[in-house]
């Protein structure tokens, strides 16, 4: 004779669900368990949670992996493949740690082993930032069925300090020439647009046509970049030079939704094998791609952009609001102190697909 079934349970496919009522509360959740007898323990335990909950306040404990995956789930960041790749750093160290015993010094042994591989402290903390973002998400905005945070209060996560990383290298003219060449037709494009704005790589790679905002008076366009793609988190004002409007203008109509692409999708990445070969075969393996975004500024500050414009025109937080940078005079100012920056000698360095840029 089968024994009776345990109220709450329902299998649903392979897997049992839990649909009941425990303290005024209505859970419908999967156990994802394939046996009754496991089925049985995740329900008892939600029982408990809940109960504890509602009666002492007392938060259920989830492990890192739970938060990484409610993180990735949640997340509209531009390049996911980026938080996948911290997650999957920090997963063998954190996995089934508890998101409320994270702190400095249960991350320690990953900035360890970092740095034992040689990896430098501005690599390091590209998961700690996600960590802690994680973290404050789960103190103030992750809330339960029982109307809780996750978390109480965030831990504190420091960021290590940064006096080991390399110092900024813009390139020269003669650098330009003798790199931009080397790159394939996609991203050499790619690369005179970085170096002709000073965007950073993420915030290029998946510009799309409808950040564009034309600006009639002055029969030109500036691209207004929505803060959630800005390291900042403040809207950024892309103002195009003569180079840039032409780069443009090169990839207008190829592809209906994003501005630079390679076989029918986003570029991904600038920094791959074909960035890393062209640096090789022009013999400038120093040079980084976030490092077009440097060449900008100093190029700028030789052509005599004052402080403050230059810091506009590189993408830096500014107090102005939106209706400044969208008013024709303002920006037909900020395009001029743009075009400052030309090369007199365009050479090889200027060539893209179907000619030159002169």
């Amino acid at each position: 004779m089968a024994g009776k079934r345990t109220p709450g349970l329902f299998k649903r496919g392979k897997y049992w669900w839990i649909i009941k009522t425990i303290c005024g509360i209505k859970i419908q959740e999967s156990t994802k368990c394939e046996t009754l007898k496991d089925a049985e323990k995740v329900l008892s335990k939600r029982i408990e949670e809940i109960r504890k909950a509602k009666l002492f306040g007392e938060r259920p404990e989830r492990t890192f992996n739970e938060g990484a995956f409610r993180y990735l789930e949640e997340s509209n960041h531009a390049r996911q493949d980026i938080l996948v790749s911290n997650f999957t750093k920090l997963i063998p160290f954190l996995g089934d740690y508890p998101l409320n015993k994270i702190n400095m010094g249960t991350l320690q042994e990953f900035i360890e082993h970092e740095k034992e591989r040689g990896v430098k402290n501005r690599t390091i903390n590209m998961p700690l930032q996600t960590v802690r973002h994680m973290l404050n998400l789960a103190s103030s905005d992750w809330i339960d069925s029982c109307g809780l945070t996750w978390l109480k209060y965030p831990p504190k996560i420091k960021l290590l300090s940064e006096k080991d990383s390399r110092k900024p290298y813009p390139i020269s003219w003669d650098e330009q020439r003798r790199l931009f060449p080397e790159l394939p037709d996609h991203l050499r494009l790619l690369a005179l647009f970085l170096v002709n704005t000073g965007c950073r790589e993420n915030e290029v790679c998946f510009l799309k046509w409808e950040y564009e905002v034309k600006i009639p008076e002055l029969g030109v366009s500036i691209f207004v970049i929505p803060g959630e793609f800005v390291k900042n988190r403040e809207d950024r004002v892309v103002y195009l030079n003569h180079t840039a409007r032409i780069v443009l203008e090169k990839v207008r109509g190829i592809h209906p939704e994003y501005v630079f692409t390679y076989s029918g999708h986003p570029i991904q990445r600038m920094n791959g094998k074909a960035w890393r070969k062209a640096r090789s075969r022009a013999d400038l393996n120093q040079v980084r791609v976030h490092d077009l975004k440097h060449t900008w500024g100093a190029r700028l500050r030789l052509a005599g952009v004052p402080e403050e414009d230059r810091s506009e025109l590189t993408g830096h937080k500014s107090g102005k609001s939106m209706t400044t940078y969208y008013s024709a005079p303002h920006a037909g100012k900020m395009i001029e102190y743009a075009d400052r920056v030309k090369e007199t000698d365009l050479g090889p360095s200027l060539m893209v697909v179907g000619g030159s840029l002169k």
